[in-house]
């Protein structure tokens, strides 16, 4: 690559970031432009495009299949029948209505991508909210926030996690046993802000109209089926790499989502390509832009110098070098997509462990998987940045931005003011809480 396309890379870059975070273009669109643009300048070629295939072909694989399994769920009427259940819980209380909401949230974001899950239980968080005289706002501000939070629990939660994980080889029992118990204390912490930070709500007490019975399920054998392939998909999830044909996640999620396909067209409840059509392709769109945009800015080497200037910096020191990528990653990914950031970190982590002759110049490449253990802080810091940064600002995640027009859709914006208002005191507590975690690996994991 010569000096005028480095030059070019970087600008491009930066400059879809900065039209992305200043709301100038669609997510979409500037990552489209973006990508034209390294096109028409020869900078990326058929090579480069066949190279991210390869590497980031398992991300949108479990993407994709997650979208489609979680919509398979919607004309069962389910959530119908889960918003009734939850309505009468909370007893018209706020303070169960805000704890009721882990309950809600938490298992399905485990599994499936938070931003569908957002679209998902908006409906049920909404009527239960007006039910309870709430202004809607605030409930959808925290179900993002949880929703992004609980992405950290499994290694197929969050799109940054998973990205990260990935490339270091690490499976999903792993990723319980080393990660998942931090994403739970980041997650726990949020309960006793509560009534701080939403306090308002907390104090609510209403009392509940008469005749909130439960309906039927609207199609239940369909809603059996479609649970059971749910069901499948998480224990592809948790065994299927174990099996004597290995199945890993991204070929769990599309094992499952031709399963949720399959029922669909079984059931004759509609057609497949009206599910089909409702996969929020927008955000993959987005997401292979971005892909491509990191592996122009990584062919400029710039990432390989960077790295080289963190050993320069930390030594091999790998405690205070993890401790500072939880604050940086996360104060980045607050203002801007944390896919592209944490992809771009991750690359230039790798250098960095190049440099301390932590691992061998191989593990540049994308199928070294033979990480030692003492760099697992390293990336695990990473991971909880890219996620936890995200909960602080209404652009930080795409859950964010999906509950933000949901709300405005239903007559209740949601500003920029207002979400941080809500957001960056639970964001500080929580990247506190990952600091204190990753420590603690550090130390269990031995130096």
């Amino acid at each position: 690559m010569t000096d005028l396309q480095s030059i070019l890379s970087v600008a491009v870059f930066f400059c879809v970031i900065l039209s992305i975070a200043l709301n100038i273009f669609d997510i979409a669109l500037a990552g489209m432009l973006g990508v034209s643009t390294l096109l028409i300048f020869g900078i990326i070629t058929q090579e480069d495009i066949l190279n991210i295939v390869r590497t980031s072909g398992a991300t949108f694989a479990l993407l994709f299949g997650g979208m489609v399994v979680a919509r398979s769920l919607t004309p069962t009427g389910i959530f119908e029948w889960v918003g009734i259940h939850f309505l009468r819980a909370t007893r018209g209380s706020g303070r169960r209505f805000l704890l009721g909401l882990f309950v809600l949230i938490v298992p399905l974001c485990m599994f499936l991508p938070n931003a569908t899950t957002v679209m998902l239980l908006a409906p049920v968080i909404i009527r239960t909210a007006r039910v309870l005289k709430i202004d809607i706002a605030a409930p959808l501000i925290i179900t993002a926030i949880i929703s992004n939070s609980a992405g950290l629990l499994t290694l197929v939660g969050d799109p940054a996690t998973f990205l990260v994980a990935s490339s270091i080889g690490m499976t999903f029992i792993e990723y319980l046993k080393r990660v998942s118990i931090g994403g739970l204390m980041t997650l726990i912490v949020l309960i006793p802000l509560l009534p701080w930070v939403m306090k308002d709500i907390w104090q609510v007490k209403t009392t509940l109209p008469d005749d909130l019975q439960p309906q039927p399920l609207q199609k239940p054998r369909m809603a059996i089926l479609s649970l059971s392939v749910l069901g499948i998909m998480v224990l592809l999830f948790l065994f299927g790499e174990n099996m004597r044909t290995p199945i890993v996640p991204a070929a769990a999620a599309i094992i499952a989502c031709s399963l949720a396909l399959l029922v669909i067209h079984a059931t004759l409840v509609e057609p497949v390509g009206d599910v089909l059509r409702d996969v929020d392709w927008k955000t993959l769109i987005f997401l292979a832009c971005m892909f491509i945009l990191v592996e122009a800015f990584t062919k400029t080497g710039f990432l390989d110098i960077l790295g080289g200037k963190l050993y320069v910096w930390f030594g091999a020191s790998i405690l205070p070098l993890a401790l500072v990528l939880v604050a940086i990653v996360g104060m980045a990914s607050s203002v801007l997509a944390n896919i592209p950031i944490v992809a771009a970190m991750t690359t230039m982590l790798k250098g960095y462990c190049v440099a301390a002759e932590l691992v061998p110049e191989e593990a540049l490449g994308s199928l070294f998987t033979d990480w030692p253990l003492q760099t697992l802080p390293l990336f695990v810091a990473m991971m909880f940045g890219g996620t936890l940064g995200g909960n602080s600002t209404l652009i930080g995640a795409s859950a964010n931005v999906v509950a933000a027009g949901i709300s405005g859709g239903n007559g209740k914006p949601i500003t920029f003011k207002m979400f941080l208002r809500y957001g960056l005191p639970m964001t500080i507590c929580q990247l506190i809480v990952a600091l204190i975690y990753v420590g603690i690996l550090y130390f269990i994991i031995g130096k």
